[in-house]
């Protein structure tokens, strides 16, 4: 599958773009951009792919996307050829501008943590949506400084959201999936470089932060709310997810580089943590 760069219409003076169309018919490939993305669809369902995530959406949509991460909207096929009236609102803008002295006061900190999440890709709904909506739909009309108040409200009000659901499986653009405390960065730093080894065990990670396999499992428990198995695995199929997405290979060569040594098994880890099975992803990110 190609994987296309946009160039978005953000210019270099631009805090960000706003972006509103109606009845475009979803006609772009999957793509990706260095700027940071909040789209809103109205009136349309279909399906949706952010990363490794690929999920349907029914009505309205809410998400905010990090930078590089690959993304596409489809719209159902049966409500565009009724050519019921729809609308998308995007708003593209560069996370450079957040790391400036300004940026880096306190009354920014749940912003700066809800643009470092945004890596994998995060879906709003409820209150959140709702007011949100709100402030994108007003957007379209305004222009210059009060554009600006109400994208900084607009991200405020995403980064205190009670109502998300993280999509993709791993953040594409970074190496620290979880960045807890100086242990589990020694952590990531090796299982991020050993994660599709063959003979990769759970003793190899202890060792590196010189604990017991049995005090090491408790430890990754106790600092990342799931098991250590979990971790892997998840790194393993996002790794298959991110290959099904960019490369022909076959299921089963992408198995094998994605570090599982037995088809059956990636087969049936693939569906019990996404839902379907890798040829279903392949086919439903596709579009076939």
């Amino acid at each position: 599958m190609n994987i296309f760069h946009e160039n978005t219409p953000l210019k270099d003076n631009d805090i960000c773009v706003v972006i509103d169309s109606s009845n475009n018919g979803f006609d772009y490939p999957i793509h990706n951009h260095p700027e940071v993305e909040i789209n809103l669809i109205l009136g349309m369902s279909g399906r949706r792919i952010v990363g490794d995530s690929v999920e349907e959406y029914k009505d309205n949509d809410l998400v905010i996307i990090g930078p590089h991460v690959y993304h596409k909207w489809y719209g159902d096929e049966d409500l565009l050829k009724k050519n019921e009236p729809y609308r998308v609102i995007t708003i593209q803008f560069d996370l450079k501008q957040f790391s400036n002295s300004f940026m880096l006061k306190d009354s920014f900190y749940t912003i700066r943590q809800l643009l470092k999440e945004s890596l994998r890709g995060i879906q709003f709904t409820g209150k959140t949506f709702d007011d949100a909506s709100k402030i994108m739909i007003e957007m379209t009309q305004k222009k210059g400084f009060e554009n600006t108040i109400s994208f900084l409200k607009l991200l405020n009000i995403l980064s205190k959201a009670s109502a998300q659901k993280f999509l993709s499986f791993l953040k594409y653009d970074t190496k620290e999936t979880m960045s807890i405390s100086h242990r589990i960065q020694i952590v990531n730093a090796y299982v991020l470089q050993h994660f599709t080894d063959h003979g990769f065990k759970m003793s190899d990670v202890a060792k590196q932060v010189r604990m017991s396999t049995n005090a090491f499992s408790h430890f990754f428990q106790k600092q990342s709310f799931r098991s250590f198995s979990d971790f892997l695995i998840d790194l393993r199929l996002g790794k298959a997810c991110k290959l099904i997405l960019e490369s022909d290979k076959t299921i089963s060569e992408i198995g094998y580089l994605s570090g599982f040594n037995n088809q059956a098994n990636f087969n049936r880890l693939f569906k019990k943590y996404r839902g379907f099975t890798p040829n279903e992803f392949r086919k439903k990110s596709s579009g076939r």
